[in-house]
């Protein structure tokens, strides 16, 4: 639950980015939290507290977010180095 509400709050708090710096690293950390989220969905799975499709449902919600966030990313490192 933790990390998994701590993805948008880490991206709502890089609206408020004092630079492109600090805008990545709070992206940064909602990307390592997504990732972490991604794990725990794994071990309620594996623990039978979710269904096979209760996991399948936030599984790809959560890799979704990983591949946008990735991006964004990508994209701001890319614009910083050029």
């Amino acid at each position: 639950m933790r990390s998994g509400t701590s993805i948008g709050a880490n991206i709502r708090e890089s609206k408020n980015a004092e630079s492109n710096s600090d805008y990545l690293h709070k992206l940064s950390i909602a990307l390592k939290e997504a990732d972490e989220t991604q794990y725990w969905l794994e071990v309620l799975l594996l623990s039978n507290i979710i269904t096979n499709s209760e996991f399948n449902s936030m599984n790809n919600d959560v890799k979704e977010i990983i591949a946008l966030l990735t991006s964004i990313i990508t994209k701001i490192k890319n614009k910083v180095n050029n």
